[in-house]
């Protein structure tokens, strides 16, 4: 690759690939191409990535070019500003791409203090603001200033001081107006400069900018090295999309799990004695004074790093650790002065990109490895592009001594994912900087930078207890699921099934305030499930498979599973597991309650908020039948919004079966027999359904479930679990086909279901769609929990319906065959509600 890469160097455009296949076209001035790339990432809003090739984070380059690039920006937006101006100047760079860029144009202005924006919360440390990052894989920005007079610029205060904002480049705007905007509100001010690398906005957002300053009546000028445009074709999102899956597919196809097995080589540690008064960064602010502070210790850093390097390396990689790139940016640009080898710069980070072996892609290689520096939003994969291949004697390694943990050590950490890849790792730490008081309770801030305003509650969601978990709550293993419930399993829930049944229709209570009696299989049955697990046992891994693929590819590259409890528990376990064994990630997994009629648990959605980025959270569950669940989370997740002002959930579902036509996501639309329908508990974690009664669900709780310890013996959940699990290695295949297909096809739910319920609710003379259950696994609900009425079902199913058969001869439920159905089955429950529509043995009594 090394190679090829430098014979092709000057002639071939590392966006080309892109450009050649989807049609994407960079209009602009001649540098253009020399400083942008091309690559495909997954991301539901935009599946391009223009890669920057002066900017230091993807693209290995001399440091004295990245950091030049953006004191020269500095410079102009000086001369803009004026003398006066410049003294007055405050400068606010973008986590994580752009805290390097915007450190050296506060350098460039050279008396401004500067401060970037973090997506690591520090305790202690108050937070003087905050935005979010729409289109990017993590969104939340913090702003943890020392100073909390820093962001006004003079103490005082003063309107005349100018915010410079600096980021790497001005797509459409939206972010930076954002920030703009909610920081006018805290320190309004008459003028803010913009700075960019690449002005890329469309011609309809060129406008914008104007119309915004006289809005807020501040001055609002722009800076930036180039200007042009990305020209899109229509659909190439979907493209994209289609591109990106098919791409992982066949890579994955060559990989082998877990990687090559390589012997670690020794890591060397580097002294760098970095002054104790000099920040690393700034993450809490970067004034004046750190910074002469800092100029005249980075020579001697840079001889330590020699001293250590030797006299072998020919090429040597200074290597950042995601918002920490300014540190190794400076040490790197001072070790160029210093030794005859050529010195290239970059930095981690946390954007999932696809890598491509092509001179004209811009991503040719990258090295997975977890987070280690503990992240707040939890463990995740972290990404090192173009090291691999990139024919470097020698890495330097920069990491604040945070992010200096087991993990950056473990055997699937940097460090040894470096070594195959070059002949010396050196790893150097800088002090990360605390504020003094830091560590402390941290204030009750005013400003929730991570979610907008919300009405007051008793309890911050961060005082919600955390998830459940097993074996203390459910059979599942800890790690498979957390349950955003609390636990009534000491409390007396259970009615018999025709009391609830008469409650439920006459209005005197909702069914989510009592439970079910257990059902308890007959032996003949539990061989029936058997019967059917075994059965369909790789039709179900087939379908996990594809609806994981789909999530992972629309919504990835970290998707947090929230399923649906009980129903879509097994099915969020199943594809947390997909992904484990087909990509290595851990993905959370958490199950929530939605009660039809009284929508879902608000608080669980605050914890979810607080803990994770809203718009990653994707909703699970099992099947659909005619789509009343997928209508109340719709809704329920719209007036959460508009009385909690927590924004950024999608309420779409993905299931395992849609064959009501009710959903976008799905692994199948075929209407077929799930195992884990055919019991309750005993195939969910042992969990029962969730309960939502004023009297033991106050205002700060979660919803309620019980834990049914007593049934363990008749516990099949594992079996459930593993039994598909081991079929999904020969799903694969089929799987990738699927996927394929699907991200290319127009897959708007049709709604066919509701059509049919409403059509037979007519019919047989029921007039509520309520009663009228379609699909294999509502009818085998309404066979366990409710009173039956009829069953329909399609003519010539077979195997799917064996347990749909037992269950209603055991109640004395009639079968009835009929032609066009477009469910397998459907069941009926009684429409006369009163305890007089069943016998005294419980079997079904025919209305008259």
């Amino acid at each position: 690759m090394t190679g090829q890469r430098k014979e092709t160097a000057n002639v071939v455009w590392s966006g080309s690939w892109v450009a050649e296949r989807l049609g994407v076209e960079l209009v602009g001035d001649g540098e253009l191409r020399e400083l942008l790339g091309l690559a495909l990432r997954r991301n539901p809003k935009r599946a391009h990535l223009l890669v920057s090739n002066v900017l230091g984070k993807h693209v290995p380059q001399r440091p004295s070019v990245v950091y030049g690039a953006g004191v020269e920006l500095g410079h102009r937006v000086r001369e803009l500003l004026g003398e006066d101006g410049t003294r007055h100047a405050v400068v606010l760079g973008y986590a994580e791409t752009a805290t390097g860029l915007g450190h050296a144009v506060a350098d460039g202005l050279g008396s401004a203090p500067y401060l970037h924006s973090t997506r690591r919360p520090v305790e202690g440390v108050a937070r003087a603001g905050g935005f979010e990052e729409s289109h990017s894989h993590a969104t939340s920005h913090l702003l943890l200033p020392e100073d909390p007079d820093l962001l006004a610029g003079d103490a005082g205060g003063s309107t005349d001081a100018t915010l410079v904002l600096v980021d790497d480049e001005f797509s459409t705007g939206n972010t930076v107006l954002n920030t703009i905007r909610a920081l006018h509100e805290l320190y309004p001010r008459k003028r803010y400069v913009i700075v960019a690398l690449v002005d890329m906005r469309s011609p309809a957002d060129r406008g914008r900018l104007a119309e915004f300053a006289e809005e807020i009546g501040a001055r609002v000028d722009l800076v930036a090295r180039n200007t042009g445009t990305v020209s899109l074709p229509e659909g190439v999102l979907e493209k994209g999309q289609a591109l990106v899956a098919e791409q992982e597919a066949a890579q994955a196809l060559t990989e082998q799990p877990g990687g090559a097995a390589h012997l670690p080589r020794p890591c060397t540690r580097i002294d760098l004695q970095w002054p104790a008064e000099v920040p690393d960064g700034g993450r809490h602010g970067f004034t004046p004074a750190h910074r002469a502070l800092l100029e005249p210790a980075l020579p001697a850093m840079a001889d330590r790093i020699a001293q250590a390097l030797g006299e072998g390396p020919r090429r040597v990689l200074v290597l950042g650790f995601e918002e920490l790139m300014y540190a190794p940016l400076r040490l790197g640009a001072a070790l160029e002065e210093r030794i005859g080898a050529e010195v290239s710069y970059s930095t981690t980070t946390r954007s999932p990109v696809l890598a491509v072996d092509h001179p004209g892609y811009a991503i040719r290689t990258r090295l997975v490895f977890p987070a280690h520096d503990d992240p707040a939003d939890g463990p995740g994969d972290r990404y090192a592009y173009n090291v691999a291949g990139g024919d470097f004697d020698a890495v330097v390694l920069v990491v604040d001594s945070t992010a200096d943990t087991d993990a950056l050590h473990g055997h699937r950490g940097l460090v040894r994912q470096l070594t195959p890849h070059t002949a010396h790792v050196l790893l150097a730490v800088v002090p990360s900087y605390a504020p003094p008081g830091a560590g402390a309770a941290e204030p009750s801030p005013s400003y929730a930078p991570h979610r907008p305003h919300r009405p007051h509650r008793q309890e911050d969601p961060s005082m919600l207890p955390e998830p459940l978990r097993g074996p203390a709550f459910s059979s599942y293993a800890p790690d498979e699921v957390g349950w955003l419930l609390q636990d009534l399993s000491d409390t007396q829930l259970e009615a018999p099934t025709e009391e609830r049944e008469e409650a439920i229709q006459s209005g005197g209570a909702h069914y989510a305030e009592s439970l079910p009696v257990e059902y308890q299989p007959s032996e003949e049955y539990q061989d029936l499930f058997k019967a059917a697990l075994d059965l369909s046992a790789a039709r179900i891994a087939r379908a996990v498979g594809t609806v994981t693929e789909t999530v992972l590819a629309e919504r990835g590259p970290r998707p947090v599973l929230v399923s649906l409890a009980r129903a879509g528990t097994p099915v969020g376990v199943l594809m947390r597991r997909w992904a484990h064994l087909r990509h290595g990630i851990d993905l959370p997994h958490y199950a929530v309650s939605i009660v039809r009629g009284r929508g879902i648990d608000a608080n669980a959605l605050r914890w979810l908020a607080a803990h994770h980025n809203p718009a990653d959270v994707v909703f699970v569950d099992g099947w659909t039948g005619k789509g009343a669940i997928t209508r109340e989370l719709a809704a329920a997740i719209a007036e959460f919004e508009d009385s909690d002002g927590t924004e950024g959930f999608n309420p779409e579902i993905a299931v395992l079966a849609d064959p009501g036509g009710c959903v976008r996501t799905y692994g199948t639309r075929e209407d077929f027999l799930i195992p884990s329908a055919c019991l309750n508990s005993t195939v969910s974690g042992l969990i029962s359904r969730t309960v939502l009664r004023s009297d033991l669900v106050g205002p700060d709780d979660f919803h309620g479930a019980k834990f049914y310890r007593e049934l363990a013996g008749s516990d099949v959940s594992g079996h459930f679990l593993d039994t598909v699990t081991d079929r999904f290695g020969e799903a694969a295949d089929a799987v990738e086909a699927e996927v394929k297909e699907l991200l290319a096809a127009d897959r708007a739910p049709t709604w066919e279901g509701w059509a049919a319920v409403e059509r037979i609710s007519e019919e047989y003379g029921i007039h509520d769609v309520n009663l009228v259950k379609p699909g294999v696994g509502e009818t085998t609900r309404v066979l366990l929990r409710r009173v039956p009425w009829k069953i329909l079902a399609k003519r010539g199913a077979g195997a799917d319906l064996g347990h749909i058969r037992l269950l209603a001869q055991q109640r004395g439920v009639p079968v009835e065959e009929v032609d066009e159905l477009p469910y397998t089955c459907v069941g009926l429950i009684h429409p006369k509600y009163t305890r007089g529509a069943t016998g005294a043995d419980g079997k079904a009594v025919e209305s008259k």
